[in-house]
């Protein structure tokens, strides 16, 4: 995280700009009144929680997917207005883990919990609450940390007395520990406005953490292995569901083309064959996804080339797990 830029009696002048040497940039000095702070967002797998923070940044930094645990990593995604810098830690959806990648992803969720400013806990407006959501409010009730709680995806009520219905279910978590409660759509963006000003609302006066047109902390290299993930979990569905990891082994910048060699990590020779499909088919329709992807990230034209390798259990061995860049935070 850059250090605090608050003026001090280093840096009298609110026109002076700070250099942040982890980033080789520099970060203005906030003007008085000036909000900010990070923002864990919350729930259950697959209740929209990274599509919900791209729609907030205004530009996808996480990778969604309708298979459940999509996310990993703690992503930061950035949203600088006028008044507030709001820095979105997308954290893995909280579930009983089976595995020890599971229990990574649970720990890393936990810590994000106590690490943040606000909590916004997400929940799925479309179905009634359940016992996944009543055991992370009995997580947050623990904590000292404001919470927001946002039922998502208003866009599939059926209709207003199911919504009305719907939304009790979740109130009566949030009325005992006396939560703001926020409605919206990620998908279509309805009420996200409001839910934006609920989360300043909530932030103390704060400096820019963050140079002000930047929307990820995340490094180039990382979002494109989760664009490639993305398409792995989209095409091969169920088939290989959690079981891959990639890494990024080249990247070659050229004037008029990016050259980029990835490997796509799988635990069995049974997904292997999956991943490559008949002909290599499979794999060149991840590849051409992804390149897509890709390309709209760096605006550029990129070559992809694609490799897959077998690394059994990988998902249980806390080293291969720190090998593949799934470490618990600290």
């Amino acid at each position: 995280m850059p250090e605090d830029t608050k003026r001090d009696s280093t840096h009298p002048h609110p026109e002076e700009e700070l250099l942040d040497s982890s980033l080789g940039v520099t970060i203005p000095v906030a003007p008085e009144g000036f909000k900010s702070g990070f923002i864990a967002i919350v729930g259950r797998p697959n209740v929209g929680k990274s599509t919900l923070m791209n729609q907030l940044v205004g530009q996808k930094v996480a990778i969604t997917s309708p298979v459940a645990q999509t996310t990993r990593n703690r992503l930061r995604g950035i949203l600088t207005t006028t008044e507030a810098q709001l820095i979105f830690v997308d954290t893995p959806g909280i579930h009983k883990p089976h595995h020890q990648l599971g229990k990574v992803l649970v720990q890393n969720a936990r810590i994000g919990i106590e690490s943040v400013d606000v909590v916004l806990l997400v929940v799925d407006g479309a179905v009634y609450a359940g016992g996944g959501d009543r055991f992370i409010v009995d997580l947050l009730k623990r904590t000292q940390t404001p919470v927001i709680l946002g039922i998502n995806k208003s866009d599939l009520q059926t209709s207003p007395s199911d919504g009305e219905s719907l939304d009790e279910s979740y109130r009566q978590l949030a009325t005992p520990q006396d939560w703001q409660v926020s409605k919206f759509s990620a998908l279509t963006g309805d009420g996200l406005e409001t839910l934006q000003q609920q989360l300043i609302d909530k932030l103390e006066p704060g400096p820019y953490y963050y140079p002000p047109d930047l929307v990820t902390d995340q490094p180039e290299r990382f979002i494109m292995g989760e664009l490639i993930r993305e398409q792995v979990l989209l095409l091969t569905r169920q088939e290989v569901p959690h079981s891959v990891a990639i890494t990024i082994d080249v990247v070659e910048e050229e004037p008029k083309i990016t050259r980029i060699l990835a490997t796509i990590h799988a635990e069995r020779e049974s997904q292997k064959g999956i991943l490559i499909g008949k002909k290599g088919g499979m794999l060149k329709d991840i590849g051409s996804a992804a390149r897509q992807q890709i390309q709209k990230l760096i605006a550029g034209k990129v070559y992809l080339e694609l490799f897959v390798k077998v690394q059994p259990k990988w998902r249980q061995s806390r080293l291969r797990l720190a090998e593949l860049g799934y470490r618990v935070e600290k």
